[in-house]
């Protein structure tokens, strides 16, 4: 999916005339951190979207565009064996932020989302912690969290299952702008 796409949501998820800011430019990275192996990747095109009015919150990512690994094979297998990206192209995380923050003000919030996260094509009910730092017209977001590759059916075979952690942390990074 690319932004494009990602703004036509928006226009869908976020009516009316409320405040939206987007960011097309995030950082997520991944870690799997197994007893063989350690494998980071990382990508800067995570897009996103808050509507201040409603706190509706969306981000999502293209799943081949990480990059990093220990190995041009290791990606390949990311790719294909494991994500199934001709498949399953995208992950996305959309929700609402369920506490209180003055997007107004310039000010650190820490706060949580509630919503649903799909990844491999399984959607799963997530909170998420969330530190947001509002400051000269951005918005700035930062959060890391588990997923565990069985929730979303992500299946690694026997023989590799040392080399690949079961549970694996995300962070994500983003600045988000007003929409013009």
């Amino acid at each position: 999916m690319r932004f494009s796409t990602l703004l036509f949501f928006v226009f869908l998820l976020f009516k009316g005339n409320a405040q939206v800011f987007l960011c097309k430019d995030g950082l997520i990275r991944f870690t799997s951190e197994a007893p063989l192996e350690l494998i980071k990747a990382q990508s800067s095109k995570g897009s996103g979207a808050l509507d201040c009015s409603n706190k509706n919150v969306m981000f999502m990512i293209n799943i081949d565009s990480f990059d990093g690994f220990n190995s041009s094979l290791q990606k390949e297998h990311f790719r294909e064996n494991y994500m199934e990206t001709t498949k399953f192209p995208t992950a996305t995380f959309k929700g609402k932020i369920i506490e209180d923050a003055d997007f107004t003000k310039s000010g650190t919030y820490n706060v949580r989302a509630k919503g649903i996260f799909t990844i491999h094509g399984v959607e799963k009910e997530k909170i998420v912690k969330v530190k947001i730092t509002v400051k000269d017209k951005s918005i700035e977001v930062e959060t890391n969290f588990e997923v565990a590759l069985e929730d979303h059916n992500i299946n690694i075979p026997k023989v590799v299952n040392q080399k690949i952690a079961s549970m694996i942390s995300v962070e994500m990074k983003g600045v988000l702008k007003p929409k013009s």
